[in-house]
């Protein structure tokens, strides 16, 4: 059970079992000793309290018996008010409340952000990377347990496929989706919902059959990406070129600092944009080399030569160190 209802639970039967020993005091001693409201009130708190105070009256016998009876009632409500009160502070339920709401806060204000549903295997590297690097994410999965543990992740409890988890997670305001979802039946419901709730979404979905690349695809998918293909030709190709796959693993974890692979997007108001890439002097002031530029429409060109034009659009795959980089990419902005 989510941990504020069951706060609010055990405060609502609290509030109940007080308010009927109240009620049923006063009504007692009004009916018992023929007192007005306001005296027979007075007389159930300093019973229920045990404080001693004037009665404010002589109790009949039947009065008596009914005081004992109020009196151990009484006692029993407060007991149980008083240790359901210790347990809520010393589990710390009212702070797991409030790190929620704050948690709900932050996730409301992300923007551009990235929404992972499903902290799997495959889940978890996937924010490991995100956090790495800096990138806004929050992730949807239906277990806590495993989310609870690492400090400082934005998440939600909830089945990613319903739209308004969705929605909770800012889906109209995110950059991109990656659907890690035990089952591709899962992820194709996701991939569905997301494509129709943010049509401007990147949506990169896992596949566990070839046969379902098509399908969600077709529900929207830019990218679906099947971990046994892949793994497979990793393998494969760790077998027959080593070191290339080396280089390739250090140039693309996040955690090597020393040299990384980018793609920068240039903007119609970079200052090298219409030039070429001689002119340009990319190479040159920066140290870095640029490996390919993928086309608005779409193409890829490979290992462009100095007389390769950047038109606005264009998106450089570069290799170079990483601060070298950020500086390019604010370049290529046009700052």
């Amino acid at each position: 059970m989510d941990v504020e209802l069951n706060i609010k639970r055990k405060l609502i039967i609290i509030s109940i079992l007080i308010i009927s020993v109240l009620t049923f005091g006063t009504l007692g001693y009004m009916v018992i000793e023929k007192i007005d409201f306001l005296d027979a009130l007075y007389m159930t708190v300093i019973t229920v309290a045990t404080v001693g105070f004037r009665e404010v009256t002589q109790l009949s016998p039947e009065g008596k018996v009914f005081t004992m009876i109020l009196i151990f009632s009484g006692f029993g409500v407060f007991t149980y008010a008083a240790t359901v009160g210790a347990q809520i502070l010393v589990e710390g339920e009212i702070h797991e409340v409030f790190r929620k709401k704050r948690m709900k806060k932050d996730i409301e204000k992300l923007r551009d952000h990235y929404i992972i549903c499903g902290f799997g295997r495959m889940g978890e590297i996937i924010c490991q990377e995100l956090k790495t690097s800096n990138v806004p994410f929050v992730v949807v999965d239906k277990e806590e347990r495993l989310l609870k543990a690492k400090e400082g992740l934005l998440y939600l409890i909830g089945d990613a496929t319903k739209d308004e988890v969705l929605k909770e997670a800012g889906i109209e305001k995110a950059k991109g989706l990656v659907s890690v979802l035990s089952t591709d039946a899962e992820n194709l419901y996701v991939v569905l919902s997301a494509r129709a709730m943010n049509p401007r979404l990147l949506i990169v979905a896992r596949a566990a059959e070839e046969e379902a690349k098509s399908k969600l695809k077709r529900a929207g998918a830019d990218r679906v990406i099947c971990p046994y293909h892949i793994g497979g030709l990793r393998i494969a190709q760790t077998l027959l070129r080593p070191n290339v796959v080396d280089f390739l693993e250090f140039a693309t974890r996040s955690e090597y600092f020393d040299i990384q692979i980018e793609e920068i997007e240039v903007s119609a108001s970079a200052s090298f944009v219409e030039k070429t890439l001689g002119e340009a002097g990319i190479g040159r002031d920066f140290g870095v080399i640029i490996v390919g530029i993928k086309r608005k429409d779409g193409s890829m060109v490979f290992n462009p030569s100095a007389k390769t034009i950047i038109n606005p659009g264009d998106i450089l795959i570069v290799i170079g160190p990483r601060e070298k980089l950020q500086i390019l990419s604010k370049l290529a902005e046009g700052e």
